[in-house]
């Protein structure tokens, strides 16, 4: 793992900083705190990979939520790896921007409740695998073990404290 000057992991690092946006993102959704810190952690590599602007701005976008034709804010275009039948392609694609963390969050929880094909994600997320499953079925991603890593992460010992 990597380690910062004061010795904390990065993931110890971005849990600190994301876990207040991820408790009001959970009281939104209903969907516990650990399960979205390990969706912006899974999307971003613990932070580490986070979308940014051709002139190096951050998007904020933790999530990898993309900007449809109804996303009406700012956006960033970034390339990405998409998964047609299982293969995998890179392409360009176009990302919603954010000015911070807690719009991000925000945005993923409406995004969630908002949205009918989440519905029964919220409804049936009893454990950490169930939610992964769910995202992946409602088509979160494209990659097809998604949920596989996305129960990897949930349950990493980097969240395993994480109660909220």
């Amino acid at each position: 793992e990597v380690r910062g000057t004061n010795g904390a992991t990065a993931a110890q690092g971005f849990i600190e900083k994301m876990a207040p946006h991820a408790s009001s993102a959970a009281r939104e959704t209903g969907v516990p705190a650990r399960y979205i810190l390990g969706q912006a952690a899974l999307e971003s590599g613990w932070g580490a990979r986070e979308i940014r602007g051709a002139d190096g701005a951050n998007s904020f976008n933790l999530f990898g939520i993309k900007a449809g034709r109804n996303w009406a804010g700012p956006v960033v275009e970034t390339t990405t790896t998409e998964y047609t039948n299982g293969v995998a392609r890179r392409g360009v694609e176009r990302f919603r921007a954010y000015g911070s963390y807690a719009e991000a969050f925000a945005d993923y929880a409406r995004l969630l409740k908002g949205s009918p094909r989440y519905s029964a994600v919220l409804a049936g997320a009893r454990d950490a695998g169930s939610f992964a499953a769910g995202m992946q079925r409602a088509g979160y991603a494209t990659d097809p073990r998604y949920a596989e890593k996305l129960a990897q992460v949930i349950n990493s010992a980097s969240l395993r404290g994480i109660t909220t």
